[in-house]
């Protein structure tokens, strides 16, 4: 069996004296104290990694721990592995790693260019209720992002949606498809027989709060709004702006839930039906269901394409675990859509690098469900590698494939 030793505990220092590997974040989208990530410090500074553990299984490993007694929670996968409803979908083939790196970067240019022109603040509320929703992994608006089944119309219709901790407008594929529909896994979602539809007025201020949910003026089509968004990779979706019965499990159910009812829908969406937004703007799903969840939720994202994760919505009762810590959220974050954090270090194998404060303080940093590599400034990189690469030493250095196809073109 193969193996490869690598250093144990590349971490992150976080402010409040959090130092953990992120493995699961509770977020409270309208609060500034509450993000938790669960981890264990090792006093070894090796861990042996068996190669084919990275592999992904034919197999679903359908055991979520733990998901059975959370009421409100759902279930989260990876897009392209055997857990995830698409899978069944053979003709399309899952992106290199070429294609997710550079589809990577048009995320990143999104979300840097939504914190040059944006800038807002919540309010702290009270926690209440909690509900559990399933998650699967996919690669989706540009990049590797997650997917979960929710229920909209009535009567319901079962629809795999990605789930976006950077967007806030909630949308999916309707009938007739006036513009353009892409092709999808789930049958569209038809408006036509769903008793509990109804269009948004143009003239209403749940229609003037797209701007600041998609960074749009909506439009008008006779009497009905008509909602636009762009993601970084130039996926797009438009058109009319509705309200619903949203159902995420048999006891979560929403009246008059705001969405998209998507008319021309263009992009890398990879056979999802739509996008569920979880940012912090009050069209995202924590906002329109605050009354009962108090805008918090938590997930978990499966550990590997064949492995399911979840999502929760309310305070979670299993994270009373002592490896839970807790690190306020970033106030210097421009965009009050994202959920931000403040980094004051990196440590490599017990060891803290020597990177100056000013470099994480400068920028901010935010967590993202739709990007898949993390990045650093060049600084921050620059001493992370170094002490990596001399760690490392004993090893052979591979060339990626990316850089392999530059420097042979």
């Amino acid at each position: 069996m193969a193996t490869m030793i690598v250093p144990n505990s590349i971490a992150f220092q976080l402010s409040a004296n959090s130092l953990f590997f992120l493995f699961l974040i509770i977020f409270c989208s309208s609060c500034k104290t509450t993000y938790a990530f669960q981890g264990t410090k090792s006093k070894s500074f090796h861990h042996i990694l068996h190669l084919n553990s990275l592999l992904q299984s034919a197999a679903c490993n359908s055991s979520t721990q733990g998901l059975q007694h959370q009421k409100s929670s759902l279930q989260v996968v990876h897009k392209h592995g055997p857990c995830s409803p698409l899978h069944l979908d053979r003709a399309k083939t899952p992106p290199t790693h070429a294609e997710t790196f550079f589809q990577d970067e048009g995320r990143v240019r999104y979300i840097q260019s939504r914190l040059a022109n944006k800038s807002g603040s919540k309010a702290d509320v009270k926690v209440t209720d909690v509900a559990n929703l399933p998650a699967w992994d996919g690669r989706v608006v540009g990049s590797g992002n997650y997917i979960v089944t929710v229920g909209i119309g009535t009567p319901k219709k079962q629809l795999s949606l990605i789930f976006d901790t950077g967007s806030d407008i909630t949308w999916t594929q309707c009938e007739p498809c006036l513009g353009y529909c892409y092709q999808q896994r789930d049958a569209k979602f038809d408006p036509s027989v769903s008793s509990t539809y109804s269009n948004v007025s143009c003239n209403s201020v749940q229609c003037s709060s797209l701007l600041s949910a998609t960074g749009y003026l909506p439009l008008c089509s006779l009497s009905t709004c008509v909602y636009g968004t762009q993601y970084g990779d130039s996926s797009f979706s438009t058109g009319f702006f509705a309200k619903e019965r949203l159902t995420l499990t048999p006891f979560d159910v929403f009246d008059n839930f705001l969405f998209g009812c998507g008319q021309n829908n263009q992009g890398l969406f990879g056979g999802a039906a739509g996008l569920l937004g979880l940012g912090r703007d009050q069209l995202s799903l924590p906002s329109q269901t605050a009354r009962k969840y108090n805008t918090i939720f938590s997930y978990c994202l499966p550990s590997s394409s064949s492995s399911i994760g979840f999502l929760t919505l309310g305070k979670c009762k299993r994270y009373g675990s002592k490896s839970v810590k807790f690190t306020p959220l970033s106030t210097s974050i421009q965009d009050s859509s994202f959920y931000g954090l403040d980094i004051t270090g990196i440590s490599v194998g017990g060891k803290r690098l020597s990177i100056s404060a000013s470099v994480f303080t400068t920028a901010g940093a935010i967590i993202d469900s739709g990007t898949v590599i993390t990045r650093l400034p060049p600084d921050a990189y620059a001493a992370l590698r170094s002490e990596f690469r001399q760690r490392m030493r004993r090893y052979r250095m591979g060339m990626p494939s990316i850089c392999r196809k530059q420097r042979y073109q």
